[in-house]
């Protein structure tokens, strides 16, 4: 029986065809002007750009999460952190039982809590379990061992809290969505307790661009090309003008990780990653589902207020999370704080 099932969920609804290339004719081209900008030195190196970048989560403070959400601040040394959970859910402070923990996406340099916020207090209510959400370290300030290490720590903090690890359900889009993988490895080869799912979101898993280059999406993705993808690694990422193949998750094997869910565009560049992990979980014999979303541009889950499609993506995810949870039942008594 074949560990990895590919499905195609639905034809792009109306909303979705005409978003599709808006985005391309706006979005892509000011994507492609910026990237042009910083391959040629303009800003130097990258740095200026890199800060831009890191600047645009300030700006993202509007995006409020839905209606009956509660918040809570969790600080760290190194990053910060904060709970999401939805109205009918235990607050996780008080109640120990079961929670995802997100990784935002951004390309390593940008977004933060205030641009994922609202999504990821749809996906809390959708998934009935809290939300943990990681604002690590990124460039230039951090290479991504630095980042890697933080979300391992946030790992660590749940775990400590009394989280049973098979009732975290870990989970990120785009760059946050391969940190997902890559940190269930790394907990993996730690010996810590092992996750009870991965969900990844349109996943950047291969910091290696090679394959993203040659796919026949690069010049259709309404928003991203393979060259941007390329940009924080040329100009950040490398070490001695070389890239550690270690850093990406779909370089290592992956036996033992949990049952994976993955939802990518049908004309994304990054169709490539995902297809890179359903491999590696089918030489691995871990269970994958992965969807193809008809014209889904780049995390179209955070069109979700216009998008009947979104909804429905996000839907599937907290079917999965609940389904994983209703599956993994902790063994002990629910933990609940004094």
């Amino acid at each position: 029986m074949p560990t990895v099932t590919i499905e195609y969920p639905r034809r792009a609804g109306w909303a979705l065809r005409a978003a599709h290339p808006l985005s391309y004719a706006v979005l892509r081209q000011g994507m492609n002007a910026i990237v042009g900008l910083a391959w040629r030195g303009i800003p130097v190196r990258g740095v200026r750009i890199f800060h831009i970048s890191r600047a645009l989560d300030p700006l993202a403070g509007f995006l409020v999460p839905i209606r009956g959400t509660s918040l809570q601040p969790i600080g760290f040394p190194r990053f910060r952190a904060e709970w999401v959970w939805h109205r009918g859910t235990s607050d996780p402070s008080r109640v120990q039982d079961s929670a995802i923990l997100y990784f935002h996406g951004g390309g390593l340099v940008s977004c933060g809590l205030n641009t994922h916020r609202r999504i990821v207090s749809r996906i809390a209510e959708a998934s009935g379990a809290p939300v943990f959400q990681v604002d690590y370290r990124q460039l230039p300030q951090a290479h991504v061992v630095d980042t890697i290490e933080d979300c391992v720590e946030a790992y660590e903090y749940l775990l400590a809290q009394g989280f049973p690890g098979e009732r975290i359900i870990m989970a990120g889009d785009s760059a946050g969505g391969g940190l997902a993988f890559r940190t269930a490895i790394a907990v993996r080869d730690r010996g810590l307790p092992m996750p009870g799912g991965l969900v990844g979101i349109a996943p950047w898993a291969n910091y290696d661009s090679t394959l993203r280059y040659a796919h026949p999406n690069d010049p259709l993705d309404p928003l991203l090309g393979a060259k941007a993808l390329d940009t924080p690694v040329q100009l950040g990422l490398l070490r001695d003008g070389k890239l550690d193949p270690s850093w990406s998750a779909v370089n290592h094997d992956f036996a033992g990780l949990p049952p994976v869910l993955l939802q990518v565009g049908s004309t994304e560049v990054l169709l490539a990653d995902a297809y890179q992990l359903a491999e590696r979980c089918e030489q691995a014999g871990v269970p994958c589902r992965m969807q193809v979303w008809d014209r889904a541009i780049h995390v179209f889950h955070a069109g979700a207020d216009l998008l009947p499609d979104a909804r429905q993506a996000i839907g599937v995810i907290g079917a999965f999370v609940s389904g994983r949870l209703a599956g993994t039942a902790a063994q002990q008594p629910r933990s609940t704080a004094a």
